[in-house]
């Protein structure tokens, strides 16, 4: 599969009634298309993955696939208990997705082989980039064999242990070399320069989403932006659980489209670090320019 660029994620707006602002989620997506991302993940970690419903994860999918319409591959957030992971897939399927980033499921936690039977089970319906964070950390060995299992195509890491990522890499495309690999940290950019260090090319920019001018001058090779906008934001980020996701709604807001608030457990930014926030974009967006 063509993945390439910048990879697309877009929040998931919600009105002012705390429903999904389907509308809105459309014009976010053809916003984004314009300025030619490599894909679209939807309904992933920026997107709220895990405050969605399963029907609304349903017509989030469809809404990203209708809008974007084959340009490039949509992927859909899932993941949790296996038979929610398993109503995910299908509905993507449905909708007509490319593929599916898989998050960790929840609480319980098995051998190997154990979590190799989850993966299986939903690659079997599409396409799966496996996501290692949290419960999911994975020695090279398994990852070797989650690359062998059909359907399984892709690994984000979200870990950003450059030595176990390093023995990973080498030995899955000794077996794999078209395996895909991801640097799925918040704010990637800025540890990029490590990931290509070790034959990982392919990221996740939640910048894309509400700044996808400074996303592609970065991309572009403008080393300025990584002490004057990336390395602030990360520390702006670091402020407060949560802000990995909370920020970029917030920066979307403030580039003029309304996506409404984040949903509990995550908390709005505050006033004070919203005008940080913005002070960023207004820096970044005049780098990008010159």
């Amino acid at each position: 599969m063509n993945l390439s660029g910048v990879l697309f994620f877009p929040v998931t707006p919600f009105g002012a009634d705390g429903t999904l602002a389907e509308e809105v989620l459309a014009e976010h997506i053809r916003q984004g298309m314009e300025h030619g991302p490599g894909g679209v993940f939807v309904a992933c970690g920026t997107g709220e993955f895990s405050a969605l419903s399963e029907a609304e994860h349903a017509r989030a999918v469809r809404v990203a696939a209708e809008v974007v319409a084959g340009r490039v591959p949509v992927f859909a957030g899932a993941g949790g208990p296996i038979g929610t992971a398993l109503n995910q897939a299908r509905a993507a399927r449905e909708a007509g997705t490319d593929g599916l980033l898989l998050m960790p499921p929840y609480l319980a936690q098995g051998p190997a082989h154990g979590f190799a039977a989850y993966v299986a089970a939903v690659a079997a319906e599409l396409p799966v980039i496996v996501y290692q964070r949290g419960a999911v950390v994975l020695e090279p060995e398994a990852v070797v064999e989650l690359a062998g299992l059909p359907g399984v195509i892709g690994l984000k890491d979200g870990l950003g242990d450059i030595d176990r990522m390093q023995r990973t890499v080498l030995a899955v495309r000794e077996v794999y070399p078209d395996f895909l690999f991801f640097n799925g940290l918040p704010t990637a950019e800025l540890t990029m320069p490590a990931y290509r260090g070790i034959g990982v090319e392919l990221y996740s920019s939640a910048v894309f989403a509400f700044a996808p001018e400074i996303a592609l001058a970065y991309l572009k090779g403008d080393e300025r932006l990584l002490t004057e906008f990336y390395a602030p934001l990360v520390r702006l980020r670091g402020k407060v659980p949560g802000y990995p996701v909370s920020l970029v709604k917030a920066g979307v807001r403030l580039r003029g489209l309304d996506v409404g608030t984040v949903r509990p457990p995550l908390v709005e930014v505050t006033g004070e670090h919203l005008e940080e926030l913005e002070a960023l974009i207004k820096t970044g967006l005049g780098l990008a320019a010159s």
